[in-house]
């Protein structure tokens, strides 16, 4: 290659690079005023009739965060037509189930509500200290992550109400491992939700989720949304262990678990 060949090659690249950063950039900013002003302007309004109107406030809270988050993968797919998205019927189905997945991405666990209209989920505490945050959380039902101070007498409240939801068609989503794995490996599987699951005689849908971190990487800001990318969301198993059984192992349930995810990633634990 000639020198005149290397410089406007160099020039290529150097003007796709600028132009992938701005279009990253307006992506970004638009997602982000969906979350803002898009939830005061078009969904704060329904949150308020539905905290004084709605007979089942936590049913209405719980629909209206599914439908805020529709909203937000819909405007995904219409800015960013390199990302694929490949959504499992059958995860779409799942009722009555306490859903565990893995957690590579932020946006994996606004993903999930997205797919169920009736669905609780566990949150960090520190996500509680926001007045508005908490107020939306609250009224949808959702777990805090630990017992700790004044959150002691919420999850009581929270795990006694737990089995009538579930049986009446509601899906607890966790993510076990607690954290993002940046790396695709398996981590520690938390035991909380296997114990709530056999509390509420409930099933166990163990579900995978792959390259949300490609479209939001860990310690950026910005989304990557001019790479080519498939993101997909399985159900690897769905059983109901024998709970009453005196063979039952709460252990060897997390072991199966754990063995379905790192067969399905093909990466060893950490």
């Amino acid at each position: 290659m000639s020198h005149s060949e290397s410089t406007r090659a160099a020039a290529f690249q150097s003007g796709r690079a600028w132009w992938t950063k701005a279009v990253d950039l307006t992506a970004t900013v638009l997602l982000w005023a969906y979350f803002t002003l898009g939830f005061a302007v078009f969904f704060g309004p329904f949150y308020l009739v539905a905290a004084v109107f709605a007979p089942d406030r936590r049913r209405a809270f719980q629909w209206l965060n599914h439908l805020f988050y529709r909203g937000f993968f819909l405007l995904c797919r219409l800015m960013m037509p390199r990302q694929h998205w490949c959504i499992d019927p059958s995860v779409r189905n799942l009722r009555s189930s306490v859903i565990v997945c893995n957690h590579v991405s932020y946006i994996d666990s606004i993903l999930l509500v997205s797919l169920f209209a009736r669905h609780t989920t566990i949150v960090k505490n520190r996500l509680f200290r926001f007045p508005f945050l908490n107020w939306v959380m609250m009224g949808a039902g959702y777990l805090p992550s630990a017992s700790e101070g004044r959150m002691a007498a919420l999850m009581v409240e929270r795990l006694e109400s737990l089995p009538a939801f579930l049986s009446g068609g509601g899906n607890l989503i966790v993510f076990p491992e607690g954290t993002r794995s940046r790396t695709g490996a398996i981590g520690p599987l938390n035991s909380g939700a296997f114990k709530i699951a056999k509390m509420g005689r409930a099933p166990l849908a163990v579900c995978r989720v792959r390259n949300t971190d490609r479209l939001f990487r860990p310690g950026r800001f910005l989304f990557n949304t001019c790479q080519a990318n498939r993101i997909t969301v399985d159900l690897l198993a769905c059983w109901t262990p024998d709970y009453n059984s005196e063979q039952f192992s709460l252990k060897k349930v997390i072991e199966r678990v754990r063995m379905l995810l790192e067969e399905d990633s093909g990466k060893k634990k950490v």
